[in-house]
């Protein structure tokens, strides 16, 4: 062994593992494009990461048959597995489903760093969580890939499926979340989505777009940092131009107008996700030294803003025709597992995985900070978001949860929206 020269050994840290792996990866793609153009030769690279997560590199020359058997080499066995129930989803909303739209902008609302992505395949994407967010594994039971990232999206071919839109403190009114300068708030999520229509109808016909455009799931969830970083910021005067009933009005008004735009723009499947609990996230605890969950918090901003955003869906079905609005009541999903841990494999729902100070949510997680190795235990990976286990258990209640007014889906879930085939006929829906 010459000099100087490092053993070649297996990573145990799994925070430096994801770091080297993800560093490796683009360093080896990176010379292999270099190799391409500069020796003429063609090239076809295929990695799978420890998640079966699949990596690709083909120059122009390389054979095309060998990329049509990508997916039946997958160790999960091929892909997805699922059929496709809708052709796209499309994902409005903040960092609980952000997958990197901030991670370009001067924001101080970023995820794009470890430990963030410790169980994801791609490490640190700009998701606030430490594997999956909501929308992934709704997208995955819809049969879909995952969504790309706005801001990553170049091309008609990555719009094929959906785009996220979802911005790190981004809320329904747009001063919302300023403390952490640069974000992209609902009305400009929804321009965006606007430049993605004639990108696509660029490319296909118009009749075409619309018919996929309506039948594909438009997720959004918003309303969060409209309390957190607003209502509730010292720094902001909203609670002295409005009580907590005249401030979920202005929200539900906005809203309302916001969500009919996207109707106008040609969207007809809508889920809308409800606030979740405010009261029990670390950052709450922390700031007000409490053992348990603030039901003031919750009682006097969540309830009222969830009750009004549910009777605006109903309102929404009746005056908007050919579309489907249903309500996710994220609030008591997250509930039942706040007050039931041990059911869902649970045994810390007070502190963040990762995060500094008192339940380890004074300050949020930092760069290269060691996180718990029990995450599947913690409830929240930091000091506002769930973990992706967390997550996957919301996401799968969402979607084949029980519909007709329950305490998870009104009026239909996810899965019953996703199969409706909507029909404008005298005014009304065909089933």
């Amino acid at each position: 062994m010459a000099r100087g020269e490092v053993p070649m050994r297996r990573i145990e840290n799994p925070v430096h593992l994801q770091v080297s792996f993800c560093k490796r990866r683009a360093r080896l793609l990176k010379k292999a494009k270099e190799l391409s153009v500069l020796r003429d030769a063609d090239i076809g690279i295929i990695i799978f990461s420890t998640h079966g997560k699949l990596y690709e590199l083909a120059t122009n020359g390389f054979p095309f048959f060998v990329l049509l058997l990508l997916p039946f080499c997958s160790p999960d066995g091929g892909g997805r597995g699922r059929k496709e129930m809708v052709p796209a989803m499309f994902i409005f909303g903040d960092s609980l489903i952000d997958n990197g739209n901030n991670n370009n902008l001067a924001s101080l609302a970023k995820a794009n760093y470890v430990p963030y992505g410790i169980d994801f395949a791609d490490g640190p994407t700009g998701r606030f969580s430490n594997g999956y967010t909501v929308v992934d594994e709704i997208a995955n039971l819809l049969g879909l890939p995952l969504i790309p990232a706005h801001s990553e999206t170049s091309g008609a071919k990555e719009l094929l499926h959906g785009v996220n839109y979802a911005s790190a403190a981004a809320g329904i009114l747009d001063i919302t979340g300023r403390n952490f300068m640069a974000r992209i708030p609902f009305n400009q999520q929804i321009k965006n989505f606007e430049s993605t229509l004639n990108q696509i109808t660029g490319n296909l016909s118009a009749d075409t777009v619309a018919r996929s455009i309506g039948d594909s799931i438009f997720f959004i969830g918003m309303g969060s940092n409209d309390y957190l970083n607003n209502y509730l910021m010292p720094n902001y005067n909203t609670r002295s131009q409005y009580n907590p009933n005249q401030f979920s009005d202005l929200l539900i008004q906005h809203y309302s107008r916001q969500l009919t735009s996207l109707y106008n723009l040609g969207a007809r499947k809508f889920v809308l996700s409800g606030v979740g609990s405010l009261g029990c996230i670390p950052s709450i605890l922390a700031q007000n030294m409490l053992s348990q969950c603030s039901q003031e918090i919750d009682q006097s901003l969540v309830h009222p803003f969830n009750s009004k955003m549910k009777l605006m869906v109903d309102r929404l079905n009746q005056n908007l025709p050919a579309a489907k609005f249903t309500y996710i009541d994220s609030y008591h999903i997250f509930m039942d597992i706040i007050n039931n841990p041990g059911t869902y494999g649970f045994n810390v729902t007070d502190s963040g995985c990762c995060g500094v100070g008192r339940n380890n949510g004074q300050l949020t997680c930092l760069p290269y900070e060691t996180p718990c190795s029990n995450r599947d235990q913690y409830v929240f990976w930091d000091a506002f978001h769930p973990t992706a286990k967390v997550n996957v258990l919301m996401a799968k209640k969402a979607f084949s949860g029980g519909g007709g007014g329950g305490d998870v889906a009104h009026p239909i879930n996810i899965e019953q929206l996703a199969k409706l085939k909507l029909i404008q006929f005298n005014n009304s829906l065909l089933d």
